[in-house]
Order: structure tokens, then C-alpha cells, then sequence
């Protein structure tokens, strides 16, 4: 093609420009801006005249009569720009050279430079023209979704797209495309708000479990047949399993007589040994997960029905026994399995019955839980509820009392694990103690600011394969064993038990502490998800009680707004308080505000 002169049509950056002038560089024209360019800047599609490129057609012809004729005549030769806008269009005018350098500059019919321009293959062109209609059609329908999404009028066909935002609000991806284009933060809580807008999450779901990485699914290994166990007959010893109202996993029983007390619990090492599928994935879960709404075992739910105390008519067992002497010491501890009668009943009935078929028993806990008292045990009385969701999704509120036939109960577990920890440090029995460090400062609290501050003085309980003492508890040592069907630990100590008792073989440390750690990662991820879920149920108890109004005991005082406690919701939120308050002063406040993608829940004080 010729020389570039003035008033010709170039091509400069996907635009079709004008010279105006030619010197050691090139001015050219486009859209009424002027610039300055190097001649290896621009293209010349026409040496013109034109004046104003605003003239040309700026959009590629959508089909031409002589264009497929025009590709089989070009098969396999190249011709100049000039030779293809004859082809098309039977002159070479600014006009026709622009609207066929659209076409090459497309790519879809033809490729090369202004010099050589080559037709591709019918095939090719067939098969582009798909995929650009695919990515056309694919641009609408996702422009389409994010409409809808931004009007709120989802439809089924979009769940599947959505399944990105609900991966973001369960913590199992970082980011979302749909929120970054609709101008939503991309957040958990961004993407929980978008889904329960969408009504693609109903108000109850609950992501906190997914958000902690905890198996939601039921366990369905097979159950094997129990080991065969040589065992003591205590048929003859009344034996009481207390529990919940409802409860459908009795792990544990009581039996004394005199200063001696036996701790049954349930035998979970005669069908779950080490290494086994079972264990291996009771090791994964850690615990049992205890949700207001459901419960998520970590055995499957067979194994219960078959070794539940007080579900079958007799009841294999492991037995910890034990003296409870004068000043609450444990003497004479002896630990064996065993077969028994259980009787279940429930804790308020337990508590009728305190001053006769428990009483004796009372007494010897009473003497325990004394010593512990005088051990420093912190006893800390801060209010707590049983949440509890039922299948119709009504939701119930009670107090929770760790007093009577509970503390009964409590006091003898803890005796129980106190016995173990003993029985297998003097036995070079390797299993995972439970410990607790002293606080910088021991008190001895008695108003609830003093409970709610001493509380925020521990550390957590931590496992270790060398007994220490427990503060907490007040115990010189201990260990947890009372809950092998629900919690991974519990069932390790009864497995190394066995091991001992029958004279098998005992896991080794090194194995010990894998199991610590595996069970600790998976029980503290439980642990998470069932606080948080708990304050996701309370969100929605006032949710369903928006006029919600009741007492508040002040616990902090801070420079803006004060920590209170609220002991019929176990809620410790902060409010604002217009006049001056005193610690454990008694406040009527109301809730203002939910929001259940927080967990936050405002209130605010009115008078009583």
C-alpha cells in the first residue's frame, strides 16, 4: 500500500483515525482529540481522502452476501486489504476498507496484516462461532442472575450459581464473584445477609458448624460383637443411671454402700479397639456434637442401644470403686468389669429422693465435693440455659442448676476420673490427663461481677500424658473416663484400662500424644460450633420474641457502656447506661436490635 499522506484513514489502538499533518511524526485525528504518533503507531487501511472518521459505518457488517464466496475464493491465498474490500464490496473506498479491516481485525472469517489477510477454514469459523455464541449466551444468563440478585427475585435455576456465596458464609472459600459485582463485601456475613434475603437460607440455618470444619453426617460403620470379657456379677447392687429428661445415651451409673462407691460406665473398649474403623473415626470427631436442634454422635447410634447402662437387662460395664474416707480422699480404688442391673431415672425425680434412697450417698459427696472446696475448686456461679429447638422449630429457654441430684452426679464422675488418674499413675498406665494451671491470684468469689471476673483469670483444661493437678476442680490430678461413647479421650483411657486388666498391650507414648492431639484439634472445633451455635438459636429466640424484655445484672464497668449478664438467656452483652451504675446492680433492659449473621443482640435499659 502507498506512502501514509495527509487526509488518510489509519489505524491507531482499535480506533480509525485521520492525518492531519505529516512531519518526523504523524498528527492524527479520532473522535476530536489530535495526537502526535511514531509511523510503527499506526496501520493505513486507506491512503483517502477523508476528512472525518465520525463518517464511517463503526459497526462490522452483521452479514454479507458475498462473504462465503469470498472465503472459498481465498482458500489458501492471501490478498492486501485493498483486494479484500473488492471482494466484499466491489470498491476500495475509506468506507469499505474500514468495514473489511473490522472483519480481519475480528478474527472470526479472516487473520493476517493489511498486506496479507488470509480467509480461515469454513470448519473453524463454524466452530468459533459456536463457542462466541456459548460465551454470548453464558454473559447474558450471568447478567441476567445478578439482576435477579440484586432485585431479590431469585429463581431454582440460580441455586447452583449461588452455591459460591453459601461456600464464603460457610468459611470453605475466600471470595465470591456475585458479591463482588453486586458491591457486597466479601465477607461471612455479607454472604449470610445475601442468603437469607434470597430466602435461600431460611432464618434457622445455621452455618456455624460447616464454618468450624465439623462433620455433620451420621456415623454407619458396622458394629462388631464384643470382645468377650470376664466380668464380676454386681446384679445384686442397686445401681441408678440419672440423666435428663429424653436422654437416649445413659453412659454412666452409680452404686454405693457404706463409704464405698462404684462408678459404672458404660463398656465402649469391649467393641471399639484401638486402631479399629471405629476408633479411627470416633479419633476424627473427637466428641459428641450437641446442638440445640440435633445431636451428632461420634459412634454410631447402635453402639448405644447395645451398650447403654440401663437399655438392656443386663448391662456390661466398666466398674471404678472406690472409699470416700472422713476427709474426702479416695481410698481402696479398684477398677474392673463388670455386669449389672441399672435403673434409670431422671434428675428431678433424683431430687425427690434425696433425703431418702440418696441420702446416704449425698452425704459421701458432700464430703468430697467439701474437700475440693478446701482445695480452692472454683466454683464459679455464672448463669446458663438449656436451649433447646424442637422438630416443629419451636424454641425453649430454661435455666440451667448444678445443684441436687446434678451435683450428686457431677461430684461422683469427678471422683470417678480423680480414681482412674490415681489408679493409673501408680500403675505406669499411659493415658491422656486433664490439667489446668493455677491463676495468677486465687479468690474466692461470692457477687456475680466477682464470678464474671475471676472467670476471665483461667486457661483452659489441656491434656498431657503426665498426671498434674486440676484447679479448677481443686484436684491433685485427674482425668476424664466417664463418657466413652461420647467423648474420643474418655474411650482412649478406657481402652488402655483393658489393655492393663486383661493383660493385652498398651499403647505407647508416642501414640498417646498423636491421639491428645488429633482429639483436641477435632473437640475443640465442636466445642466452637456448639457455643456459636447456641448464640445463633438464642438470635432467633428473640427474633421470635422481638418485645423481649428481662433482668440484667451489671458485672463490668467500662467508659462508654457497661458488661452486664442476663441470667434467664445466659447473654453477656454491653449497653449503654445513661446514669451512673454500681457493680451487680439489677437493671431491666430490652432488646432493640438482632442480628443473627453477628450473633450480636443490642439492648437497652428501660425503667422496671
Amino acid at each position: 500500500m502507498s506512502e501514509i499522506k495527509k487526509g488518510a484513514l489509519v489505524y491507531y489502538k482499535s480506533k480509525a483515525a485521520v492525518v492531519t499533518k505529516v512531519a518526523d511524526k504523524f498528527e492524527i485525528l479520532f473522535f476530536k482529540t489530535t495526537k502526535r504518533v511514531r509511523d510503527k503507531d499506526i496501520e493505513l487501511l486507506h491512503p483517502g481522502p477523508i476528512k472525518d472518521v465520525t463518517t464511517l459505518d463503526m459497526a462490522t457488517p452483521k452479514a454479507l452476501e458475498t462473504l462465503e464466496e469470498t472465503i472459498e475464493l481465498l482458500e489458501g491465498e492471501t490478498v492486501s486489504l485493498e483486494e479484500l474490500s473488492e471482494f466484499l464490496y466491489d470498491e476500495f473506498t475509506p468506507q469499505s476498507a474500514w468495514s473489511s479491516w473490522m472483519l480481519v481485525v475480528d478474527g472470526l472469517y479472516f487473520e493476517g496484516d493489511t498486506n496479507e489477510i488470509k480467509a480461515r477454514s469454513l470448519d473453524l469459523i463454524a466452530e468459533e462461532k459456536q463457542q462466541r455464541d456459548d460465551k454470548k449466551a453464558k454473559k447474558e444468563a450471568w447478567d441476567s442472575l445478578l439482576l435477579r440478585i440484586r432485585n431479590g427475585e431469585i429463581e431454582k435455576q440460580d441455586y447452583p450459581h449461588l452455591a459460591e456465596v453459601e461456600q464464603l458464609a460457610c468459611g470453605e472459600r475466600e471470595g465470591s464473584r456475585i458479591l463482588k459485582k453486586i458491591g457486597i463485601g466479601e465477607t461471612k456475613e455479607g454472604a449470610h445477609k445475601l442468603l437469607l434475603r434470597l430466602n435461600y437460607w431460611p432464618q434457622e440455618y445455621n452455618p456455624w458448624p460447616r464454618r468450624m470444619g465439623v462433620d455433620m453426617s451420621k456415623p454407619t460403620l458396622d458394629i462388631p460383637e464384643a470382645i468377650e470379657t470376664e466380668r464380676r456379677d454386681l446384679q445384686h447392687l442397686p445401681a441408678w443411671a440419672i440423666d435428663d429428661v429424653g436422654n437416649k445415651d445413659p453412659d454412666d451409673a452409680i452404686s454405693w454402700e457404706g463409704n464405698r462407691v462404684w462408678v459404672h460406665i458404660a463398656d465402649a473398649s469391649s467393641i471399639i479397639t484401638p486402631d479399629s474403623a471405629l476408633d479411627i473415626e470416633a479419633r476424627s470427631r473427637g466428641t459428641n456434637l450437641y446442638l440445640p436442634d440435633r445431636v451428632i454422635h461420634m459412634l454410631p447410634s447402635g453402639i448405644t442401644e447395645q451398650l447403654g447402662l440401663g437399655l438392656q437387662q443386663q448391662s456390661p460395664a466398666l466398674s471404678i470403686s472406690f472409699i470416700v474416707n472422713e476427709s474426702g480422699e479416695l481410698d481402696d480404688i479398684d477398677i474392673f468389669f463388670s455386669v449389672l442391673n441399672v435403673t434409670r431415672t431422671t434428675y428431678d425425680d433424683a431430687n425427690q429422693e434425696l433425703e431418702t434412697t440418696f441420702a446416704e450417698l449425698n452425704v459421701i459427696t458432700e464430703r468430697y465435693r467439701q474437700r475440693r472446696l478446701d482445695n480452692n475448686a472454683a466454683m464459679l456461679d455464672l448463669p446458663d440455659v438449656n436451649l433447646h429447638v424442637d422438630k416443629q422449630g419451636i424454641i425453649s429457654v430454661a435455666p440451667y442448676r448444678n445443684d441436687g441430684s446434678r451435683q450428686l452426679v457431677s461430684e461422683c464422675m469427678l471422683a470417678a476420673g480423680e480414681a482412674v488418674s490415681q489408679f493409673a499413675h501408680k500403675n505406669n498406665i499411659p493415658i491422656p490427663f486433664a490439667y489446668q494451671p493455677e491463676p495468677e491470684t486465687i479468690q474466692h468469689p461470692q457477687k456475680p461481677s466477682e464470678h464474671y471476673a475471676y472467670r476471665r483469670c483461667f486457661k483452659a483444661s489441656r491434656h498431657s500424658t503426665e498426671p498434674a493437678s486440676h484447679f479448677g476442680l481443686g484436684l491433685p490430678q485427674y482425668t476424664r473416663v466417664t463418657s466413652p461413647l461420647r467423648r474420643y479421650l474418655d474411650l482412649v483411657t478406657h481402652q488402655q484400662l483393658r489393655a492393663f486388666i486383661t493383660g493385652g498391650e498398651m499403647l505407647e507414648h508416642d501414640a498417646l500424644v498423636e491421639r491428645i492431639g488429633l482429639a483436641d484439634e477435632a473437640s475443640f472445633a465442636s466445642r466452637k460450633a456448639e457455643r456459636f451455635s447456641t448464640q445463633h438459636w438464642k438470635m432467633l429466640y428473640l427474633k421470635q420474641n422481638k418485645d423481649w424484655k428481662g433482668e440484667a445484672i451489671v458485672v463490668m464497668l467500662n467508659d462508654r457502656n457497661i458488661s452486664i449478664i442476663m441470667p434467664t438467656l445466659a447473654l453477656e452483652p454491653r449497653v449503654r447506661s445513661k446514669s451512673p451504675v454500681e457493680l451487680d446492680q439489677s437493671l431491666t433492659v430490652q432488646v432493640s436490635s438482632i442480628d443473627i449473621t453477628t450473633l450480636r443482640a443490642n439492648f437497652q435499659i428501660v425503667e422496671k
